[in-house]
């Protein structure tokens, strides 16, 4: 019998079968792990006379995840120096602000960034961290027949069809498309609600104590964090190459199938769209109860810096101020 050769296509799609089965997999022991481990401290864990939970669910919740998932570690931490680099006179104040450095994770100055408020769309930087450690570029997506969204979207996602992932992440980043937020967590986890478990167990491994979502897009008022965790985000997001091209992109255009073939995306960010010097990024976010939000990031002459506003009256005359003083003070 002649035996069958298979070429690279066959062999791509089943490099990418297997990924997706580990990252699932990931999913499902990590979020195992947590059931465990708070029916354990519910049960009588907490008061030392219960035994301790066992090695092999220990190790379950602290083992490295497979190639691809999420690290059960915080790899980019926010080092809070006592005093700030500079002082800042506000006519009218952001509601809690943070300026970092992007290499080292130290502080220049904050205000109120520890306190937790709604963030509305800056949720959508953890939902691209889940996204792009489990997906490739190329990966085809479907778009569910019944998808249903409220808010910005992308608007063109062709319903019942197969895209890539790499407009979509562009979608979510660049547009801030909720559509998008939903069809991606649903290709990742299955379900919406249980890419929102995903989030929600890695904000716990990287020790993000003032995090929570209950959507990938934003729009509850339950998704919330402080500006020291959204800078922690924000450092592993630009981190990521795939998140860095479309976190800078004042435009975008994909290959898509739509009238046309083409898909036409225009950034909201304010830096980027004044043109601020050396802007890299990152992501708007707006609701009625959170308001008016930012992350900027800007690079010059091989230093990097970030900022992260909420509730703020001017996101972008805001955010350009306080890094200018951050680069004239470094």
């Amino acid at each position: 019998m002649r035996r069958r050769r298979h070429g690279p296509t066959f062999r791509r799609r089943r490099r990418t079968t297997t990924r997706r089965a580990a990252a699932i997999a990931a999913q499902v022991a990590l979020v195992a792990a947590a059931v465990f481990l708070a029916l354990w401290a519910v049960l009588g864990g907490r008061d030392g006379d219960s035994p301790a939970p066992s090695a092999a669910a220990s190790a379950v919740a602290s083992e490295p995840a497979p190639p691809g998932s999420f690290e059960s570690r915080s790899p980019a931490p926010i080092r809070m120096i006592p005093e700030d680099a500079f002082a800042v006179r506000w006519r009218k104040p952001p509601r809690a602000a943070l300026v970092f450095d992007m290499r080292t994770g130290e502080s220049l100055y904050r205000r109120a960034a520890r306190r937790e408020y709604p963030i509305a769309s800056l949720t959508k930087i953890m939902t691209a961290l889940a996204v792009t450690a489990a997906t490739e570029p190329d990966e085809a997506v479907t778009v569910p027949r019944g998808l249903r969204y409220e808010g910005s979207a992308v608007g063109l996602l062709p319903k019942g069809r197969r895209v890539r992932a790499e407009p979509l992440l562009g979608g979510l980043m660049i547009v801030s498309g909720n559509d998008a937020a939903i069809v991606l967590a649903r290709h990742v986890s299955g379900t919406v609600a249980r890419f929102v478990a995903l989030m929600n167990e890695q904000a716990r491994l990287w020790e993000l104590g003032c995090t929570r979502f209950e959507t990938p897009h934003g729009l509850s008022d339950g998704d919330r964090s402080c500006a020291v965790d959204l800078a922690v985000m924000t450092r592993l997001a630009m981190r990521r190459p795939r998140i860095a091209a479309v976190a800078g992109a004042a435009q975008a255009s994909y290959r898509f199938p739509i009238e046309g073939g083409k898909l036409y995306l225009s950034g909201h960010n304010p830096l980027i769209r004044a043109g601020y010097r050396g802007a890299t990024g990152l992501k708007t976010g707006y609701t009625d109860a959170a308001g008016r939000c930012f992350v900027g990031v800007a690079r010059r002459g091989g230093r990097s810096y970030g900022v992260v506003l909420l509730d703020s009256p001017d996101p972008g005359r805001q955010a350009a101020r306080l890094l200018d003083l951050a680069f004239a003070t470094g």
